[in-house]
């Protein structure tokens, strides 16, 4: 075999492969028919149109709806009974001298600040906390406000038993 004739049939056959396989590309295609590809581009496009039309009302509806539904605080009740079952006395509901570290001169100056519930104790910070004690003057700052809202929080969510742990 000639190497001149084995390089010419091996181009022939390479070119072959590559019509067959575009003859079969175009008709599983669709005959190169674009009418069904142009109907898939417009049945997507209306599709979109109507997610946006949606879109645009709900972000209306929202907009309409913003200030007339304001939710409603949630508050968790207060079990006196489970934490007198804990605690073996009678508890007080927002007594902030329940939590250790805290007397009733300290209470008093939490008062001051119009801090007089476990819930609003336990979302100030550690520093407004020492703020607080600072305002009492010298004698306060020695206490250690750290662990007085995560205290606050244990109260205001009943869980007693945890609280007596700590």
């Amino acid at each position: 075999m000639d190497f001149d004739n084995s390089n010419l049939m091996y181009w022939i056959l390479l070119m072959a492969v590559g019509v067959i396989g575009f003859l079969i590309g175009f008709f599983l295609r669709g005959n190169g028919n674009p009418k069904g590809i142009l109907e898939e581009l417009e049945t997507a496009k209306s599709e979109n149109q109507g997610l946006k039309d949606k879109l645009h009302n709900c972000q209306k509806e929202l907009e309409e709806n913003k200030g007339s539904q304001i939710a409603a605080p949630t508050t968790i009740p207060f079990d006196f009974k489970a934490a007198k079952a804990v605690f073996k006395k009678t508890i007080k509901k927002d007594d902030l001298k329940l939590i250790e570290g805290i007397g009733p001169k300290i209470e008093s100056l939490f008062h001051n600040f119009e801090i007089k519930t476990w819930k609003a104790l336990s979302e100030i910070s550690v520093s407004k906390c020492q703020e607080v004690l600072d305002s009492g003057g010298e004698r306060y700052r020695v206490h250690d406000p750290a662990s007085w809202p995560m205290q606050a929080k244990m109260c205001y969510e009943g869980r007693w038993e945890e609280l007596h742990r700590w």
